[in-house]
């Protein structure tokens, strides 16, 4: 089994160590594509992983266009706040493909437009513009989880 989490260009260490501590822990596939707003040195992202980064299965790209590429033929979802359907809205499959935003800004206009049939949103109240990035994906692949019965886990 192979869910993945995709995260363009991310700008807080914590965030990115707090989702790679999720895809440790769920056996989740973590893409980091770059530039990314802090150095994988970063004594904050090593904290919010703890001691798990051995498990996480991490790879780094530098664009979105280059994973698009490396993994062709594979089904991608990308979450933002301007979708009109929700994550729960979709079937999710093996091999399934998370895509995630930069913290300040979101998906780039141009990936979300190419890919209209597969945005999707976390309904929320009109307090706040969205929800943190590192529960977001938390979510998000939890219910792709639940949808696939959990597999490999206990």
């Amino acid at each position: 089994m192979a869910l993945h989490i995709v995260l363009v260009e991310p700008e807080i260490p914590a965030n990115t160590g707090n989702i790679a501590r999720t895809c440790a822990a769920t056996g989740i596939h973590l893409h980091l594509v770059r530039p990314l707003g802090f150095r994988t040195d970063d004594a904050t992202l090593k904290r919010a992983g703890l001691d798990y980064w051995y498990a996480v299965n991490i790879e780094y790209h530098d664009s979105f266009a280059e994973v698009e590429e490396k993994y062709s033929g594979s089904r991608f979802f990308f979450a933002t706040t301007k979708a009109k359907k929700r994550y729960t809205d979709f079937e999710y499959q093996d091999g399934d493909f998370f895509v995630f935003g930069k913290e300040t800004k979101g998906l780039a206009p141009e990936i979300l437009e190419a890919h209209p049939e597969t945005v999707m949103r976390m309904p929320m109240t009109d307090k706040v513009r969205s929800l943190n990035l590192s529960n977001s994906a938390a979510i998000i692949v939890y219910e792709a989880l639940r949808q696939l019965d959990f597999p490999g886990m206990e």
